[in-house]
């Protein structure tokens, strides 16, 4: 009973472990990038911050109408086209 008792617990511990990684989407994990605090060349200083992966399409941009961004939950609010 005591070893029967070991497993299921065992089990239970490993799904809280695996069924986030089995439900996670690669995509929406490589989707995140962080950007490091600047200056720019007027001296304005830019704080650290999350984008959205730069990438050639608007359609997954935080910014965009439709979508929102998962670090602050606003909504977008540019035009697609």
């Amino acid at each position: 009973m005591k070893i029967l008792k070991k497993i299921a617990i065992g089990i239970i511990s490993i799904s809280f472990i695996a069924l986030p990684l089995l439900f996670a989407s690669p995509k929406s994990v490589d989707a995140i990038s962080r950007v490091r605090g600047y200056t720019t060349s007027r001296g304005t200083y830019v704080a650290p911050h999350y984008r959205s992966t730069p990438n050639r399409t608007k359609i997954d941009n935080w910014s965009t109408k439709g979508n929102y961004n998962p670090m602050t939950g606003k909504a977008g609010t540019k035009r697609l086209w």
